[in-house]
């Protein structure tokens, strides 16, 4: 079966690149009955807040991307401990004591000469006696993966074989001097632990994938499969520093449903076009990680702004109700949607709808609005007071198409533009409409 993780750090909120991820991880879950686990990574006490784990969870649930599962790495250092022995106690991760200006200064050595930076396992050249002796001097170790000889291949099912040699990479630190853990070794001792089949990430990840495959192997566990998505960039090129940490809370102050933004950050990337579907199940059926190409994922916010739209006026009104001014009914809703490009935008049309309006009337149309005036009051309401109204003016006035409406929908709106006035103009009433249209 299949089993996906979303793995975020709670130490910050969610952000544009990550919740991009969480949905990928989300949409193949669901695409092939699978299960969508959310896996809180907070070995990091320091940095790691319980404020950021409520919001994660939140904004998850506002997206509708309910995990099946979650668990919590901060609860499972016993396992990584366990698993830490087996592979010291296997000779693949060994103690290191170079302090972080020694292996920066080596760095610069090496870059000098025109070598790759990789470190040179002096770590392994000391005795038992050498170490010793360091520790005794205050000096803890921080501990490295030892990588075997050779080619690393996978096929990643977004960017095709890969190949890396271990020759060409450091070994790996897995954990501090202090004793904490960083990513590398718990994230791979999870993933075997709950069976995680697929690693759906960014490609930022690609050489993390590398090295944690000899981890998969050094553990004797099957390997998951792997998709690294391109990265994502602003409209003009690189993801520019603001927009790739705008986050839930910023796309709900502006107004974007959680349907747009899954709509849009499912498809950028690949060879489908983006539409907006306000609800998942065409993108969960349709989702397929072949159809994802390498080249980065351009995300605009105009586009989302228009997807957004798009979706909004799909909504129903019972699932807008409760965000729609008092006394809205579904009738006022059905009428302005189409012109709606948020959900807050029904306030200013209601507001036109209910009144007072202002009106700015061309001197020349006095007396055409004055005979409408009087026309509207013999009209039958009951039925379709729109076209029972401009059918009387354009056979007493002669006029017709722009010279007919648009005065109209001044005196009435205070607008040139919005809503079908067949449909605003009941809501408006008869007794406000009689109002607008008399002569000031």
């Amino acid at each position: 079966m299949t089993v996906t993780r979303f793995a975020p750090s709670p130490t910050g909120k969610l952000h544009i690149g990550n919740i991009r991820t969480a949905i990928l991880n989300w949409l193949f879950a669901r695409s092939t009955g699978g299960t969508f686990v959310l896996r809180i990574d907070d070995t990091d006490v320091e940095r790691s807040e319980e404020r950021f784990v409520d919001s994660i969870r939140a904004d998850l649930a506002w997206l509708g991307l309910r995990p099946d599962a979650e668990v919590r790495q901060s609860q499972r250092t016993a396992l990584y401990e366990l698993r830490f022995e087996e592979l010291r106690a296997a000779g693949r991760i060994y103690p290191a004591y170079e302090s972080q200006q020694e292996l920066e200064l080596r760095r610069k050595v090496l870059l000098g000469r025109g070598l790759p930076p990789i470190y040179d396992r002096a770590a392994l050249a000391l005795t038992e006696a050498d170490r010793a002796k360091l520790e005794a001097g205050g000096v803890r170790p921080h501990w490295r993966f030892k990588l075997d000889p050779g080619a690393i291949e996978w096929h990643d099912l977004i960017r095709g074989p890969q190949h890396f040699d271990a020759a060409t990479m450091s070994d790996p630190v897995i954990r501090r001097a202090d004793g904490s853990w960083l990513y590398m070794l718990p994230s791979v001792i999870d993933d075997i632990d709950h069976g995680i089949s697929h690693v759906v990430r960014g490609e930022d990840h690609v050489s993390n994938t590398a090295l944690q495959l000899q981890m998969f192997a050094a553990l004797g566990a099957e390997i998951p499969i792997f998709a690294h998505a391109a990265l994502l960039t602003g409209a003009e090129g690189k993801l520019s520093k603001r927009l790739g940490s705008l986050g839930v809370e910023h796309f709900r102050d502006e107004g974007i449903e959680p349907q747009a933004i899954v709509a849009l950050l499912a498809r950028i990337g690949t060879s489908d076009p983006v539409e907006p579907f306000a609800n998942p199940a065409p993108l969960i059926a349709a989702f397929d990680f072949s159809r994802f190409g390498r080249a980065p994922a351009r995300f605009d916010e105009a586009e989302l702004a228009q997807v957004n739209a798009r979706i909004i006026h799909q909504l129903a009104f019972a699932t807008v109700a409760d965000r729609l001014p008092a006394g809205m009914d579904q009738a006022a809703w059905e009428a302005i949607r189409p012109n709606l490009t948020t959900i807050a935008g029904a306030a200013d049309w209601w507001h036109v709808i209910e009144g007072p309006v202002e009106a700015a009337i061309d001197p020349e149309d006095r007396d055409f609005l004055a005979t409408a005036h009087r026309v509207a009051g013999a009209i039958d309401w009951a039925g379709d007071p729109w076209h029972a109204l401009t059918g009387a003016l354009k056979e007493e006035t002669g006029r017709k198409g722009k010279p007919l409406f648009l005065p109209l929908r001044r005196a009435l709106t205070g607008l040139d533009h919005g809503p079908d006035m067949a449909a605003l103009l009941p809501l408006i009433g008869r007794d406000r409409a009689l109002e607008r249209l008399a002569p000031s």
